[in-house]
C-alpha cells in the first residue's frame, strides 16, 4: 500500500475519531441540561427534575458513632443538605480537607447543612474507636462521625477514594461529588446553592449569598515522589523496596543497605517483619533510607520510639524540620497517626536517615507533598 493511500487512512480515521468525541461531548451536556431541567409550581416554586440523580444511600455497617447515636442521626439526616466526608484520619490529603470542612460546619450548619464524616480505614489501626476520637479532638471536628471499618458504607457508596465527598440536598438526591483534596470554592458554592433550595422549598427566606471561607490552600509540588508502601499486599504493582532480599509476606527478614540506590526508593537495614500493611523493627536498631523528592514528607507509624532523622547526612535544619521534628532532630512516636518530617518552600531533592532503636515499632508509608 502506497504512502498516499495510508495517509488519507489514517485521516479518515483521524476524522471518524474526533466526530464521535464530539458527538458524545454534546451527547453528555444534553444529559446534564435534562437533569438539571427545572419547572415552576403551582406555588411559583421551583422545582428541578431529579430522575437523573442517585439517592444518599443508607450509612450501613457502622462500628461506633462519634459526635451522635444512631437515632439522633438519622434523625438530623432527615430534611438536611448532608455533607459526607469518606476520610481516615491518618490519611494527609485527607488532612488537609479537614479545616474547610470544618469551617463550613461553623458557618452553615444553622442554615441545613449536616456534615456526616465517615470514617473509612485504610489501616487497622484506624478501626480503633479510641484512635478516631483523639484524631476528632485534635482537629476540632464538632460534626458526627461513623466508623464504617468494615467499609461497608464506602461499598454503598461505591467508592475507591481518600478523601471524597458527596453533597445530597434535602430531598436526599447526590447533587455534587468530588475526590481528593481542593474544589473548595465550588464545593462552598454548591452548599449555598442547595441550602438556597431548600429554604425555598420550605417556604423560609434566603439571605444574599456570602463569601466564601478564607484559607490557604495547600499548593502541591509537581515534582514529588509517589506514596510509599510498607506493608507486601499495598505495594501490590508499586513495589518501591529497594532491597534485593525484597518482599517477604508474614516473614522476618533481615536486611542489608546496598552500595548504591535509586531516587523514589526506599531502603531497609535490621530485621523487619513483613506484614500486610507495615514493616515491623524486630532487631535492636533498623534503618530505613529514601531518596526523594518534594517539599513536604510525612510518615505514618505506630508504636513507641525516638527516631533519629538524618537528611544528606546530617541532622535536620530547623528551617526546614517538620512540625513533629524536635530541636535534636528527634521524632517522639507516641501514637499510631501520620508524622509531619520535613517543610521547604518549594521542591527539593533530598536523602532520608531514619534510625529506629525500638523493636517493635512499625511503619506504613511515606507521603509527599
Amino acid at each position: 500500500m502506497n504512502s498516499e493511500i495510508k495517509t488519507g487512512l489514517i485521516l479518515g480515521v483521524i476524522i471518524v475519531v474526533g466526530l464521535g468525541v464530539i458527538g458524545l461531548v454534546f451527547s453528555t451536556l444534553d444529559e446534564q441540561v435534562q437533569s438539571t431541567t427545572t419547572a415552576t409550581d403551582e406555588k411559583g416554586v421551583e422545582r428541578i427534575d431529579k430522575s437523573g440523580f442517585k439517592t444518599a444511600p443508607k450509612l450501613v455497617g457502622i462500628a461506633n458513632y462519634l459526635n451522635t447515636t444512631p437515632e439522633e442521626l438519622e434523625k438530623e439526616i432527615d430534611g438536611k443538605v448532608v455533607l459526607y466526608d469518606i476520610w481516615t484520619y491518618s490519611c494527609i490529603n485527607c488532612i488537609r480537607t479537614l479545616p474547610y470542612i470544618t469551617a463550613w460546619d461553623d458557618k452553615y450548619a444553622e442554615q441545613g447543612l449536616l456534615i456526616v464524616g465517615i470514617h473509612s480505614p485504610e489501616f487497622e489501626f484506624e478501626k480503633d474507636v479510641e484512635n478516631v476520637e483523639l484524631a476528632v479532638s485534635k482537629y476540632g471536628i464538632k460534626y458526627p462521625v461513623v466508623l464504617d471499618n468494615d467499609k461497608e458504607t464506602w461499598k454503598a457508596f461505591e467508592n475507591n477514594y481518600w478523601p471524597r465527598k458527596y453533597i445530597a440536598d434535602h430531598e436526599g438526591y447526590i447533587r455534587y461529588d468530588h475526590i481528593g483534596e481542593g474544589g473548595y470554592q465550588e464545593t462552598e458554592k454548591i452548599i449555598q446553592e442547595l441550602l438556597k433550595e431548600r429554604s425555598n422549598s420550605l417556604g423560609m427566606q434566603t439571605g444574599s449569598a456570602e463569601e466564601l471561607v478564607n484559607i490557604d490552600e495547600f499548593e502541591h509540588s509537581w515534582l514529588r515522589s509517589p506514596e510509599l508502601y510498607f506493608g507486601y499486599y499495598f505495594a501490590q504493582n508499586r513495589n518501591q523496596l529497594g532491597n534485593e532480599e525484597g518482599f517477604k509476606p508474614n516473614q522476618d527478614v533481615t536486611y542489608s543497605l546496598p552500595e548504591s540506590i535509586q531516587r523514589h526508593n526506599f531502603y531497609l537495614d535490621g530485621t523487619w517483619t513483613n506484614l500486610k500493611g507495615s514493616m515491623k523493627l524486630v532487631s535492636d536498631t533498623g534503618i530505613i533510607v529514601l531518596p526523594y523528592s518534594g517539599k513536604e514528607l510525612n510518615i505514618v507509624t505506630s508504636g513507641k520510639a525516638d527516631l533519629e532523622i538524618y537528611i544528606d547526612g546530617l541532622p535536620i535544619k530547623q528551617s526546614i524540620a517538620g512540625t513533629d521534628v524536635s530541636v535534636d532532630s528527634i521524632v517522639q512516636v507516641d501514637e499510631p497517626r501520620l508524622y509531619n518530617i520535613i517543610q521547604t518552600e518549594t521542591s527539593e531533592e533530598h536523602t532520608i536517615q531514619i534510625i529506629a532503636n525500638t523493636p517493635g515499632f512499625e511503619i506504613f508509608t511515606f507521603t509527599f507533598g
